[in-house]
């Protein structure tokens, strides 16, 4: 099983408050199909050793996790039952017991009764039965089978049982706090994008599932932003970071909006208590901003010094800040962002989705939610010369066609720069530096027309 790396900060997630002063139940969720859940129950505890039972636990309980206190008790051992009653279930645990089979003619309803011994429960039920042995069929004679008890270790709902050691008696406030998979959550956004007036409206919505084996009534409900180290799980640096298709630059501003900082993640608190029943998903509003500031951006994307032996469709991009400023100004959890955008009759019309990452207040976020049909780049490497063993100095050409009616501006992405020593040698157009590995450069191109711009670079280390 997976063990928390940091299991003190996960503890923190739900806050210091005294048991008095805490929530019946409270659910922080995680990113990672983790949960942490804290329940505090008034219990009736008698002074020594006895078991207390909790029945109301997730099924996917992870039992190392489990901590309760109480004024005055400590834990002594516990255990996890989750072995659930079942009519094959009670079958297996009669094995070598007697039970009583009961027959019913279906001419007459006359019922007869006979003692049996259960000899084996696995692919069908070997019952002895006086003499003979017989096999317990499904012939559409109405058989029933009585048993005299349920098994001890059977139980009508997972249950965790834990043996204390009392040093009084009296009812007190007892938090229970475990672990568990089987709760998960996400985040999606609806933009309406207005590009007449440079604005968009932004809703979020939290999604929640359940798939824990337990509901969580009238729970206070707190979701984590960011993705928590478990220890079996390698780090992404190991492999190479994912790439993130929604751009995300900056993060600069200091929180302001939703949620708050726990470490170097973020919380996001649901703003009423809800009731997350098994096997349900549901939606929660957490971000409804309006006019946030956004304009729409041709971008092309170049990984590396390659020639296209044909024209590449632009891609479009829709651009915001997500600063206080601009209308928002929010930290936002990883999640789907869909854009629509309303056609001439004022209907609004779906023109795209992509993904954003954990997006920190104050960064600026480019959404790619297409290609362009009227805008188009082609990139050519005129020379590559080596000026020694790590270092190449590339010429590069790049036409920008415009077949729309109206100007339009691209924002054209160089990649494959090898580290922060590069020099750019010459270029058409000024360029700027937009990371260690990237030149961009605010190409105007005139409509109906076309704009060259070259470059000369020299990279390496």
């Amino acid at each position: 099983m997976r063990k928390v790396v940091a299991a003190c900060a996960l503890m923190a997630a739900a806050g210091s408050a005294s048991a008095a002063e805490a929530p019946a139940l409270s659910v922080t969720i995680y990113s990672t199909d983790l949960a942490l859940v804290q329940d505090v129950r008034n219990l009736e505890i008698a002074k020594g050793r006895q078991r207390l039972e909790f029945r109301d636990v997730s099924s996917e309980i992870r039992p190392e996790t489990v901590t309760l206190s109480a004024a005055g008790v400590s834990i002594v051992e516990q255990n996890f039952d989750y072995d659930l009653l079942t009519p094959s279930k009670l079958m297996e645990k009669a094995v070598g017991r007697e039970v009583r089979i009961i027959r019913t003619n279906p001419g007459n309803g006359a019922e007869v009764s006979e003692t049996a011994t259960v000899l084996a429960a696995n692919d069908g039920v070997v019952l002895k039965i006086g003499d003979r042995i017989e096999v317990l069929r499904d012939d559409g004679v109405p058989t029933r089978v009585i048993f005299d008890k349920v098994p001890e270790n059977l139980r009508a709902r997972p249950t965790l049982s834990v043996t204390v050691d009392s040093e009084h008696a009296g009812a007190r406030p007892a938090t229970l706090s475990y672990l568990t998979k089987g709760l998960g959550w996400r985040a999606d956004y609806v933009a309406l994008f207005d590009e007449r007036a440079g604005k968009l409206d932004l809703q979020g919505w939290i999604t929640l599932t359940n798939q824990s084996g337990v509901s969580f009534a009238d729970a206070r409900t707190q979701l984590v932003a960011g993705d928590v180290q478990l220890s079996d799980e390698a780090s992404p640096d190991d492999y190479g970071r994912p790439e993130i298709v929604g751009v995300r630059r900056g993060g600069t501003e200091a929180r302001t909006g939703p949620g708050e900082a726990l470490g170097d993640y973020y919380i996001y608190t649901l703003p009423e208590r809800t009731t997350i029943a098994q096997n349900q998903t549901k939606q929660v509003s957490f971000i409804d901003a309006l006019g946030v500031a956004a304009h729409r951006v041709y971008q092309a994307n170049l990984a590396g010094f390659v020639s296209a032996d044909h024209p590449g469709n632009a891609s479009v991009v829709v651009d915001f800040v997500n600063s206080a400023a601009g209308g928002l100004g929010a930290g936002l959890p990883a999640g789907t962002i869909r854009v629509y955008q309303r056609d001439q009759a004022g209907e609004a019309k779906f023109v795209g989705e992509n993904q954003i990452g954990h997006t920190p207040q104050g960064s600026e976020l480019a959404v790619k939610i297409g290609e362009a049909f009227d805008v188009t780049v082609q990139p050519t490497l005129v020379a590559a010369d080596p000026v020694s063993k790590r270092r190449t100095r590339y010429s590069m050409s790049y036409l920008i066609h415009n077949a729309r009616s109206e100007p339009v501006t691209v924002e054209l992405r160089q990649g494959g720069l090898l580290g922060r020593d590069t020099n750019v040698i010459k270029e058409s157009l000024t360029s700027r530096k937009i990371d260690a590995f990237t030149l961009g450069w605010s190409v105007p191109v005139p409509a109906n027309g076309e704009t060259t711009v070259t470059s000369e670079v020299e990279t390496g280390w």
